[in-house]
């Protein structure tokens, strides 16, 4: 693995970056609403150009912040180049531009029980990539807490799941499901830089990769309107699912490993469904319960050091 200490610069005297649990947890909550904006967005802004303006913001948001740490590591980036385009392409470029493309077909449920899915698809990748199996605990703390994800979106009827209908949306956001795992797990190989070099070469190198597609777009479909909801739209994008997200999680990734972070994917509907309670007036019932206690057990026992080998 090349990156040994990719962050340690970042990480030596904040207490934050110390935290893997917590920094996971902050990423799933910044995600809980991008399905949410994504489906809002559906009609008012083309999911290229929305992707495009995440990023690109992004990228602005963080560069002040990273340019001496680019400057410091830009030998070590030309030497990881190659690697840096392809977790920049896929991570960013790919997976939020199909992510946005599949909402235009189905619905924020969907792809919140689709994502449900992430752990194995990191764990299957980290198998082909780094040779590292997910442990039986992993294993039992994945299915325990994907259980407790059904429970909470299907409101403690799992016989409803007969009745989900899935579309080629669905089938998108699973091709953007595999390319996300990929890039999970590749970014324990990027080169041993600061984590907002990492950040910003990434964020603007996605954006850059995207520009073809936005030209083509921009000349197919119409032009997103500069109103305030879709002004909100992007700028809520680009700061949390994106920006304050990304780096907890691809620092939390590099301290306890894809395998072990992967579980923190089923606390994002456990978030949107507290977020419901706490805008939207929702009242909690047995199965919320329920279905946080089957979470939280599951993402703790999941994410548990293993005792000789990290995951």
């Amino acid at each position: 693995m090349s990156a040994t200490e990719p962050t340690s610069r970042a990480a030596s005297g904040h207490w934050l970056t110390h935290q893997p649990y917590l920094l996971l947890c902050i990423a799933a909550l910044c995600w809980a609403g991008n399905a949410i904006v994504g489906r809002l967005a559906v009609g008012h802004i083309p999911p290229v150009t929305l992707s495009f303006l995440r990023w690109g913001l992004a990228f602005l948001i963080v560069l002040p912040f990273a340019w001496k740490h680019l400057v410091h590591d830009w030998r070590a980036l030309r030497g990881g180049l190659g690697i840096m385009i392809v977790i920049s392409v896929t991570g960013i470029g790919a997976f939020n531009t199909l992510q946005y493309w599949a909402l235009e077909y189905t619905q924020a449920l969907n792809t919140v029980l689709l994502q449900s899915a992430g752990p194995l698809v990191v764990a299957i990748w980290s198998l082909i990539l780094l040779g590292v199996r997910i442990t039986p605990a992993q294993a039992f703390g994945v299915v325990l807490s994907l259980i407790g994800v059904l429970v909470i979106l299907l409101h403690g009827d799992l016989t409803t799941l007969t009745n989900i209908e899935f579309n080629k949306g669905d089938i998108i956001f699973m091709v953007a499901l595999v390319i996300f795992g990929f890039y999970s797990v590749m970014t324990l190989k990027r080169p041993a830089i600061h984590g907002l070099s990492f950040a910003a070469f990434t964020f603007g190198c996605g954006a850059a990769c995207l520009i073809p597609l936005v030209i083509w777009e921009m000349v197919t479909q119409p032009l997103m309107a500069l109103n305030v909801p879709n002004l909100l739209s992007v700028l809520y994008v680009a700061v949390f699912p994106s920006t304050v997200a990304y780096l907890c999680w691809n620092r939390g990734i590099h301290l306890i490993g894809a395998n072990r972070a992967a579980p923190f994917f089923h606390m994002v509907p456990l978030f949107g469904s507290a977020m419901a309670m706490v805008f939207l007036g929702e009242r909690p019932r047995l199965f919320h319960i329920v279905g946080f206690a089957l979470v939280l057990t599951g993402v703790f026992v999941a994410s548990r050091k293993a005792s000789s080998a990290a995951a």
